[in-house]
């Protein structure tokens, strides 16, 4: 395996590159763009890179569900950190290119939806085609092929091009999700401000199952910060669901969550515990602290000894 290298989705100028470089240890590593999310974990998988870092999910988008379909399937992976970084972009054109010379724009399709608005506004004769990044959107206006793509300021630089307009967003504190996600190993201590993410199938589908899903959580006292459905590809109406919730498995009331979903699942992918971005620490009742469940657990033994 490769220690020093780390890959991300590319090409070169990708907000995924600003969030990589945000890491204190991107320094040291070399950085490898890849062509797709699932080339950059591949690489993973392989053991050509230590890690990938892709993006997981946009506060106007949600999921990004290509990440969230391969961390799901194929060889098990694991996420060991994330990266949450503010997103606004720049209509990047050639040298001389004026706004109303713009007919035809691009970027990823995650980008749409975030400057839809603006779009209408300004260039509601535009014709929009995806690209494979935002980067990669850049490079096609610098080949001519596009007269302006929605990026990153910063890759203006890198692909010869002119920040036309800046800072367009349509929603104020725009975000997007990052992680940092390696071959499976032993999760990093807790830290009490973590996060831990799984992926769930259901064993069968009946009425109520998914609240069974559900109540392993409420029951533990176990905030669920995110939880989406994806097709399996078994047919229509067969999903399974990506979850986060706050807390580490190394904490009782999560392992014991963990543990109950695993008896009431058909699978259980543990795609890790790791450090909140936000570093926000969880409110946890009382009686859902590891202290309270070792008192139980003591009792429990107390009763069984025929000292209860």
């Amino acid at each position: 395996m490769s220690a020093s290298r780390y890959t991300y989705l590319g090409p070169a100028g990708t907000f995924t590159e600003a969030a990589l470089r945000t890491l204190p240890e991107a320094a040291t590593r070399e950085l490898t763009p890849m062509v797709s999310v699932p080339a950059a974990l591949d690489a993973v998988r392989a053991g050509e890179a230590a890690a990938a870092l892709v993006p997981i999910e946009n506060s106007v988008e949600g999921g990004v569900t290509t990440t969230l379909d391969e961390l799901a399937s194929g060889e098990p992976l694991m996420i060991y950190r994330e990266v949450l970084l503010p997103i606004a972009f720049a209509l990047l054109v050639r040298p001389g290119t004026a706004l109303s010379d713009v007919k035809t724009v691009t970027g990823h399709p995650v980008a749409q939806p975030q400057v839809r608005k603006w779009l209408a506004d300004q260039l509601p004769e535009a014709v929009w085609e995806s690209a494979a990044s935002n980067a990669d959107g850049a490079r096609l206006v610098q080949e001519g092929r596009y007269d302006g793509a929605f990026a990153g300021e910063f890759a203006a630089a890198t692909y010869g091009l002119t920040p036309l307009v800046t800072d367009i967003h349509d929603a104020q504190n725009a975000a997007t999700r990052f992680v940092l996600v390696g071959r499976p190993a032993r999760p990093a201590a807790p830290t009490g401000a973590d996060k831990t993410s799984v992926v769930l199938w259901l064993a069968e589908d009946h009425p109520g199952a998914l609240l069974e899903l559900l109540q392993e959580y409420a029951v533990r006292g176990v905030n669920m910060m995110r939880i989406e459905s994806r097709p399996t590809g078994e047919g229509i109406g067969r999903y399974c669901f990506s979850v986060d919730c706050e807390g580490h498995i190394a904490d009782r009331r999560v392992a014991d969550v963990l543990m109950g979903l695993k008896r009431v699942c058909r699978d259980v992918r543990f795609l890790g515990s790791y450090p909140r971005a936000d570093e926000v620490t969880a409110t946890v009742r009382p009686t859902m602290t590891d202290s309270a469940f070792t008192e139980a657990s003591d009792w429990l033994a107390r009763c069984l000894d025929g000292r209860g």
